[in-house]
Formats: C-alpha cells, structure tokens, sequence
C-alpha cells in the first residue's frame, strides 16, 4: 500500500512539469502561407524592432505577389491567344511592273514598302534606339528601369506625362488589337488592362524573334506622317533615297519625327524638325553611340528635303487600269490587303510615247488660229477648284494581235485632271470604223472583193428597212458601178450599205457581237456606217481579227500576280483560261486585211506613208456626222492601235475635222514607236494557199462564155474556199451569150453548090496551039548559086 501510494503524484505536482503544446498548422495553410511563415521565422531572432519593422514591409510585398501570379497567369494566357506570325505582317502598297520589270506605280495597302534588317542605315538603327529605347539591347521586352522612372515622374507631376514603352511594346501595340471587349473603351480599367497586355505580349515577341527582326518589323510598321508607313518609305518621301543610304543627319530627323511625324514633318515646319534631329543626335551621344564632335557636324549639315514641286505623286491611266482589272481578277481582301507584284502587259516605253504623242499633237489644233473651243492651257490656268475640263480629249489603245494583251492605254490627256478613263468607259459612235466588218459579214457571204455594185443614190425599196432612206457620200458625188473593195477603200456611204444588205442586217449585227462589241447593233440600215458606240478598247480589240485570220484573243493587262513571297495568286492553274476563239471567217478576214492594206496606200489612210510609217499596215478612218468624233484604227501584224479624239460632249470639234487628220498622226507616232522598240511588222499576207480562177465582176460567180462575151469575166486569187465552188456559174449573161450566137447563125454562108453560084465565070479550056509551050534552056545560062563567105 505505502509503495503505490508512494508512486502517486498529485494533479499539481503534474501540471507543473508539463510543457505547453506548439499550435500546429495543417498542410494546406502550410503551403498556402509558406512565404508569410518563412518570413516570420527569419526575422525571429532579429531585435524587436528591426524585427516588426521588416516585417511590416515584407508582408506587403508577399501580399502583392500573391495579386501578381494570378494576373500573371491571366495575361500570359491571354497573351498566348495572339499569333506572333502576325508581328512580321503588315499592309504594303502592291507594286505594279510593265511587262520588262520597269515599276510603273504602287497601289492599294498602306503607303510603305517592307526592307529587311540589312537594307537599313547602321545610323538609323543607333538614332531610333537612342530616341525610343535606349536599353533596346539589353532587356527583354520590358524596361523596368525605365518602367520605374516612369512612374516616379508621373507621381511627382501628378499625371501621365512619361511613358515607359521600349521598341517591343509599341511593336506589339501596333501589331495586335489589344483592347478588351468587355470593359468600356474609354473606361480608364481598359487602359491598365491593354497596359498589362502588352507587357505580357511583348516577352512572347521578345521570345520569338531576334533583337534584328524586332527592330525590323518595328521600323517597317511605323507611321511617318503623310499617309506614310515604315522607314524605306519615309526615306524615299522625306529625302528621296533609300534607307540604307541614309546619313548620320538624315537618319536622325527621322527618328526625331516619330512621336509627332504631322507635327515635327520637314514638309510642315522643318525648323521643327531639325529641332529634333539635334535633340536625336544629343541622345546619341549620351547612349555612347557616336562621339560629340560627329554630333556637331551632323547638326552642321543641310538638310535635302524633296523639294515641294516633286511632293505631288502623279496618277496614270495604266494604273488607273490596273485598279479596274484587279477589281475583276482578284477578290477585295487580297487588294486591300496589297503586298503584291502585279506584272502587267503594258510597254512602258509605248506608254509614255503614246500619252507624249496625244498631247501634243492635240496641243497643235488648239493653237491654230480660229480654234473655237477652249484649249487646255486656257483651262489650267483657271484658279482652283476648276470645274471638269471641258478642252479636246484624246484617247487611244494598243493591243498585241496574238495574244490580246494590252500594250498601252490612254484614257485621256492628263489623268490628274481627269478621272474619266476614256480609253474603257466612254462609248461613241465608231463611224466608218464600223464598215470593215460590214463588208467581212458579206464576204462571209460570198461577195467578192471586185464584184460590181452601185454607188448610185439607193432607190426608195431597194435596200431592206431603208425605206426612202438615201445617204451621201462625204464629197457629195456619186460614182456609179464600183468593185466592191472601193467602197472600203474610199469609204463610199451608198455602197457600204448596199453590201450590208447583202450581207443581211442578222448576220452583220453577228459579226458585231461575235468580235466584242458589247453594245448591241441598231436593226436598221443605218448601222452599216457606224452608228454603234464603242470605246476605244472595244474597237482595238475588234480589228485584231483582221490580222489574225480571223481569230480574237479577249483583251488582258495582268500576265500574272504574286505575292510578297513568290505564291502565284493569278492566274489560277486550276482554272481553264479562253485563250482565243475564231469569231470570223479566216478567208473573209484576210480579205477584208487586204482591203484595208489598200487604204493605206490610196484610200482614207493614204497620210500613213507621207507621215513616215511605210511599213505593211492595214487600218481604217472615221468620222461622225458634224465631225464629232475623229476615229482612226489600224494595225500590222504585230499590232493594232485605236485612236479617237473629240469632246466628252459631244460637239463639232470643227469643220473638216476627219479621222486622217486628227487620230492618224497620233497613231502614227506611236507605231513607229513599236516598230524600233522591236514590234515589227512583217506582212499581212494569209497563210491560206490562194488559187486562180475566172470570176463574174456582177454575180461572183465562176465566169461562163456569157460573162466573157459581156466583159464582166477576171481572173481572181484567193484561197480556194473562198472562190464560188466549180459548179457554180453565172447565169446572168446566158441571154448575152444566145444573142451573140443568133447573129452568127444569121451570117449568110456561101456554098458552091448553090444556084447563084452559077453566074460565077467558069474555067474555059484552052485548045492545043493557045497553050503556051516551056522554051528549053541552055545549060549554061542557067544561075548558078554564088556562095558567100
């Protein structure tokens, strides 16, 4: 008993040696809290306030990071959404080249040109760092430095009036859309939220490309005023030369202008601009990127501004073209997009000739004593804004025969003072242009080339739909039967119309259609001299038949397009091109192309050989009623050109104001042009073998005795499924014939037999010594022969 009681202790006893228990913390505070409790554990044994002091400032901090990493996170898969491919495209001008690589013009995308990091003045690269990023090199995408000097200036000032964005943040402010769409846009949570962004999005591109390619991207993106984008642009505006040639100077007024490229622009102020070409140079110096005394001789320097008669950029009508041909070809968001290489079919050369020869040859009617219209030089020196140009307008096209391809296109005589492309969109009366295919439909027919046909007044009936219809012929006389080829090489009104009506006013208006005519033929007898409307393309392209045999090739102007990588966008290899189709008859084209060679020798283009073009050609002129519209249109075997001069309204240009002398000359000029750049002309003889035969001039049929007696018979060569078929022969001269055989049945005949035959004296004997006698002769009397040596 005493032993047990001796083991027991009192509850006091027990309280007393007991130590008190540690509060323990489960895991998940553990791990949740971790930096608070190593925090307090370091600071444990430090004095109490060293302890509380450091303390009071670590919590914050931890508390901050512990806001950071969910916003961190948040950002950063945001930023993920973005496709860095983005940050290397950008919208650039297309370029648009002739068919030998010369650079016509630059259209849609944004006015900038992309370079690669090598093809940029080493200048520019150390004035653009020193200006905008002076740490460019060393950070990754965020400048914290400067972030914080940043903030503590703002602070200080009470406002944003410093900015903290380095190359690769404005990089990514300008590549990517990064507002949110659900807070407020003007909302100041939507500026801190595309400020977070464009942190976390500037490490991704700072991850993805090299500190060379972000500087690229970045100068190629940039605006420079004046609807300017990226540094080959602006170097080209601003000084006319390329970025890599840029000097100390020039590069630093560049980099100088970019906060405020409208304001500080040497266009607008260039005292301001050089102000900030000198504040660029100071921060080179600081940033060690050139020494003082390189500074001061680049502040020394003149600047070469583009003087200001240059800053205006001309249009074209081969660009306004190419615009138009784009919208048909291409689909709108490759345009708008631009950054393409569009070849085209054009011949710079001819271009610019054609637009030189129509403005001046133009110029010389306007200054011509008497001229009764305003001239161009009146109009131009009206103050501005002048009303629409009201002077004489030209227009002209040049299409290759084999291929359709458009060779030059002018749609008027300044294509700054008017937008209206002439050479595509304005549609008049073609006149006596219209006849060639007249006389091509009847040929088709079977009319021949010198069959006889009236030039006479038309009798009231005579033609069908005429009615009592008779028109003139432009020097008011009449010639009487003709061979129809006359009639187009001396463009006679009655005869043309007489061959329309035998071609038959269905198969005219055909033809009309099946060469290109978009607007369809009046169905009256007054369209065979040309009352349809046209332009000038549409007349081109019609006539390339002629030398062609008869086969058309559809206009084009673009070859091919491509994009800024090589990729082949048109044509489409998939889909199946018209390359040519055959609208007309090859015998009846070569025909007609003869004809038309015979114009330039002795009909209305006779002008073409005084002018100096003596070369194989064939072509027509027209004219309209009150001489408003002056065609002429004429080809070889490369080429074949359509000039038309006259007024956007019509009104008489003046008296006498024909095709030969007012579009001829202009063409002329260009098609000697042609031929020394290396269109030549070769001939306009058909590949049809040709053969002979005896043709009546009156029904074109194979010639019979009757016609030979009539006197209407010739011999004939042309390709034999032109010439009437064997069996077919005139019958039009049959009563000739008989007439002629009746008076020879009707000649007397003398027989001997016959009873008046009687009264003719008869041969009487004679009796025996009447009869003379032979006398013998002595041997040697008679002659001998005397040889002769």
């Amino acid at each position: 008993m005493a032993k047990r009681k001796s083991n027991e202790e009192t509850p006091a006893s027990s309280n007393r040696r007991r130590k008190p228990e540690r509060k323990r913390h489960g895991l998940g505070t553990l791990v949740l809290l971790w930096p608070f409790f190593l925090l307090q554990r370091l600071t444990a044994g430090l004095p109490l306030p060293v302890r509380w002091g450091l303390r009071a400032i670590g919590h914050p901090i931890v508390l901050g990071l512990y806001a950071a990493i969910p916003m961190v996170l948040f950002y950063y898969a945001r930023a993920r959404n973005y496709d860095m491919a983005k940050v290397s495209e950008m919208p650039e001008r297309s370029i648009v080249l002739d068919r030998h690589g010369e650079e016509i013009g630059r259209i849609h995308g944004e006015k900038r040109d992309i370079i690669g990091y090598s093809d940029i003045s080493l200048d520019f690269i150390y004035a653009i760092v020193a200006r905008e990023d002076e740490r460019f090199f060393t950070h990754h995408g965020v400048d914290w430095i400067g972030f914080g000097r940043a903030m503590l200036r703002n602070l200080k000032d009470r406002g944003m009036t410093q900015g903290a964005s380095t190359l690769t943040m404005q990089l990514a402010r300008n590549s990517y859309p990064l507002y949110a769409s659900w807070l407020d846009f003007s909302s100041p949570l939507q500026e801190l939220d595309r400020k977070f962004l464009e942190l976390a999005v500037s490490y991704r591109i700072e991850a993805n490309y090299s500190k060379e390619e972000i500087l690229q991207h970045y100068v190629n993106r940039i605006f420079w005023g004046h609807t300017i984008r990226g540094i080959e642009e602006a170097s080209r505006t601003y000084f006319e030369k390329s970025a890599k040639d840029l000097d100390l100077s020039e590069a630093a007024m560049l980099a100088g202008i970019v906060r405020g490229p409208n304001a500080f622009s040497p266009f607008r102020d260039l005292s301001d601009a050089i102000r900030e070409r000198n504040t660029t140079l100071d921060r080179m110096v600081i940033a060690k990127f050139i020494t003082p005394e390189e500074a001061e001789a680049a502040k020394a320097e003149e600047i070469p501004i583009r003087p200001e008669w240059r800053r205006v950029f001309h249009d074209s009508w081969a660009m306004d073209s190419v615009r138009r041909e784009l919208e048909r070809v291409l689909e709108e968001e490759h345009i708008e997009f631009g950054g393409l290489q569009i070849t085209t079919t054009i011949d710079l050369a001819i271009q610019n000739k054609a637009e030189e020869a129509l403005n001046r040859h133009l110029r010389t009617f306007e200054r011509r004593a008497g001229y009764p219209h305003e001239t161009r030089a009146a109009w131009q020196e009206k103050p501005e804004p002048r009303p629409n140009p009201a002077y004489l307008q030209g227009s002209l096209v040049v299409i290759e025969n084999m291929t359709g391809a458009i060779v030059a296109t002018i749609g008027g005589r300044d294509a700054d003072e008017s937008k209206f492309n002439r050479a595509t969109q304005a549609k008049r009366q073609i006149g006596s242009t219209f006849k060639p295919f007249v006389y091509a439909a009847a040929f088709e027919d079977g009319l021949r080339p010198d069959a006889m046909i009236s030039d006479d007044r038309l009798a009231r009936g005579e033609v069908r739909g005429a009615k009592n219809w008779s028109p003139h012929n432009s020097d008011g006389s009449f010639l009487g039967y003709q061979p129809v080829e006359v009639g187009l090489i001396r463009s006679r009104n009655t005869m043309s119309v007489r061959v329309g009506d035998y071609a038959g006013m269905d198969h005219v208006a055909e033809i009309a259609n099946a060469v290109g005519f978009e607007q369809p033929m009046q169905m009256s007898p007054v369209s065979f001299l040309g009352t349809l409307e046209a332009s000038p393309e549409e007349v081109a392209s019609a006539y390339t038949v002629f030398p062609n045999g008869g086969r058309r090739w559809p206009p084009r102007l673009i070859s091919e397009i491509r994009r800024h990588d090589g990729t082949l966008v048109y044509p489409d290899p998939d889909q199946e091109r018209i390359i040519s189709y055959q609208p007309l008859m090859g015998d009846a084209a070569s025909t007609t192309a003869r004809i038309l060679g015979k114009v330039m020798d002795r009909g209305t283009g006779a002008a073409v050989k005084r002018l100096g073009f003596t070369s194989p050609c064939g072509g027509k002129t027209g004219t309209t009623d009150d001489y408003k519209d002056a065609w002429f249109t004429g080809f070889t075997s490369s080429l074949t050109c359509s000039v038309w001069v006259g007024f956007d309204q019509p009104k008489t240009i003046f008296d006498r104001a024909y095709g030969s002398t007012m579009a001829l000359p202009v063409w002329v000029d260009v098609m000697k042009t042609a031929e020394r750049l290396g269109y030549k002309a070769t001939g306009l003889s058909s590949t049809e073998p040709f053969t002979e035969a005896r043709v009546c001039r009156t029904s074109g049929k194979r010639a019979t005795q009757g016609c030979e007696v009539a006197g209407t018979a010739y011999t004939e060569s042309l390709p034999a499924d032109q010439l009437p078929a064997e069996g077919d022969f005139c019958h039009e001269h049959d009563d000739v014939l008989a007439e002629s055989l009746d008076k020879v049945l009707k000649a007397k005949v003398v027989d001997p037999s016959e009873a008046e035959l009687e009264a003719a004296p008869k041969a009487r004997p004679v009796e025996g010594e009447a009869v003379p006698k032979a006398l013998p002769v002595e041997e040697e009397k008679i002659p001998r022969a005397v040889p002769v040596d």
